[in-house]
C-alpha cells in the first residue's frame, strides 16, 4: 500500500518554510509534506524576521508593504501577542557606498508609509550615518515555533522525518518513505539556505549564488544599543539586543575574524564578552535580489537570498507556486528567478554578493 500523491514537499527550516507549507495546506488546498527540524530554544537563532528591510528597489517595498500585513495577522492569530514585538530598528552604514544607499532606503521607506528618519549626527559614533524604520514588526521565534507546530499539524502539514529515505528527480518531483510507506511527491522547494546546501548539486549549482561563511555570536549582557535591531550595510551585520541585555550579532567571517570585526562596530564601551558562538554557510546573490524558482526551468524550486523579510512574504511567494499572485506579485518574482545568471541590474539592490 502507498500513500496518496502529494502536491509539494517544503525543506527548510525557517519561519519563511513553515509558513508557506502552512499556507499551501490551509490557504490554497494542496496536500503539503515538511522537512525541517524543530526550532530549539537551546540553539542559537542565526537569522531573524523583520518587517522592514534594507532595500532600495521601489517595487520591493511596494510588494512588501502589500503582503506584511497580511503576514502579521497570519502570525498573530496563530502565535498570539507573543509571536511579535514591535520596534523601530536602525540601519546604518559606516562607508561612502553604504552611506548612499541609506538616503535610497530612507525614501524608499517613506514612500511606500514606512516613516524613516535620519538619526542625529553622532548619535551612532563620529563618521556613522543611520536610518530609523519607525514600528516594524519583529517575530519572536522561541514563543512562534510552537505554534506553528500546532497550526501545522492543524492544517494537514505532514512532517517527514530528517533521517527518512528521500530521491529528488531532475524535474523537482521526489519519492520518500513515510511510515515505512513509499509516497510520491510532485514538487520540491528548497526554501532555506540549508535546504539548499543539502540538496543541490554542485554541477548544477547556479552562477548567482555565493556561499559566504558567517558567524553568530552571543554576548553576555551589556551597555544597550542605539536601538534593539540594528542593521550595518557595509559588512552585512546585524545585531539584535536580547532582553537580558546580551547582543545575538552575526556577521561574515570565522568566529576570531568576526569578533574582531564586532568589537571595532560596537566600540570600546561595549564588553565583548560570548556566552554562546557558532559558525555557518549563508547564501548571497551576485546582485543582491531574492532569487526564486527552478533552475533551467526545471528541478526543485528554490527559495534564496530573501534575508530578514522571508517571512513576511510568505503569503506572495504561496499564492505564486500555486499560480494565484496578483500582476503586481507575478512581475516582481518573475523579474527575480534564479536562472537570470550572475546579476540583474534591473534588480540588483545593496547586499551584492562580495
Amino acid at each position: 500500500m502507498t500513500h496518496s500523491p502529494v502536491d509539494f514537499l517544503i525543506i527548510g527550516a525557517t519561519p519563511l518554510a513553515r509558513l508557506l507549507a502552512g499556507l499551501l495546506a490551509s490557504t490554497h488546498g494542496k496536500s503539503v509534506l515538511l522537512q525541517g527540524e524543530r526550532a530549539s530554544g537551546l540553539r542559537l537563532s542565526r537569522d531573524l524576521d523583520l518587517s522592514v528591510g534594507a532595500m532600495t528597489r521601489p517595487e520591493s517595498w511596494a510588494l512588501l508593504r502589500a503582503t506584511a500585513p497580511e503576514a502579521t495577522r497570519l502570525i498573530s492569530r496563530i502565535g498570539k501577542r507573543a509571536a511579535i514585538a514591535r520596534l523601530d530598528p536602525v540601519v546604518f552604514a559606516d562607508h561612502p557606498a553604504g552611506q548612499q544607499a541609506l538616503g535610497h532606503i530612507r525614501h524608499m521607506a517613506a514612500a511606500h508609509g514606512v516613516a524613516a528618519e535620519r538619526t542625529p549626527l553622532n548619535y551612532l559614533g563620529a563618521g556613522r550615518q543611520g536610518v530609523v524604520l519607525r514600528d516594524a514588526v519583529l517575530l519572536r521565534r522561541a514563543a512562534l515555533g510552537p505554534a506553528l507546530d500546532g497550526w501545522l499539524e492543524q492544517s494537514g502539514v505532514r512532517q517527514l522525518p530528517a533521517d527518512a529515505r528521500l530521491h529528488i528527480a531532475r524535474d523537482g518531483s521526489a519519492e520518500a518513505m513515510l511510515d515505512n510507506q513509499p509516497m510520491t511527491i510532485g514538487q520540491t522547494i528548497l526554501a532555506d539556505d540549508d535546504a539548499i546546501l543539502a540538496h543541490l548539486r554542485d554541477s548544477a549549482w547556479p552562477a548567482l549564488l555565493h556561499r559566504q561563511s558567517v558567524s553568530t555570536i552571543l554576548t553576555e549582557p551589556t551597555l544597550p544599543l542605539a536601538a534593539p535591531v540594528m542593521c550595518q550595510l557595509d559588512d552585512g551585520v546585524l545585531l539584535h539586543q536580547q532582553a537580558e541585555g546580551g547582543i545575538l550579532a552575526q556577521g561574515p567571517g570565522d568566529i576570531a575574524a568576526f569578533s574582531a570585526m564586532l568589537g571595532n562596530l560596537l566600540g570600546e564601551k561595549h564588553t565583548i564578552e560570548h556566552a554562546g558562538q557558532t559558525q555557518s554557510v549563508r547564501l548571497r546573490t551576485s546582485d543582491g535580489a531574492p532569487a526564486l524558482g527552478r533552475l533551467h526551468g526545471t528541478g526543485a524550486d528554490i527559495l534564496a537570498g530573501f534575508g530578514c523579510i522571508g517571512a513576511f512574504l510568505a503569503p506572495a511567494i504561496a499564492r505564486w507556486l500555486t499560480g494565484t499572485a496578483n500582476a503586481a506579485e507575478n512581475a516582481w518574482f518573475g523579474a527575480r528567478l534564479i536562472n537570470r545568471g550572475t546579476a540583474n541590474r534591473s534588480v540588483s539592490d545593496i547586499g551584492a554578493a562580495r
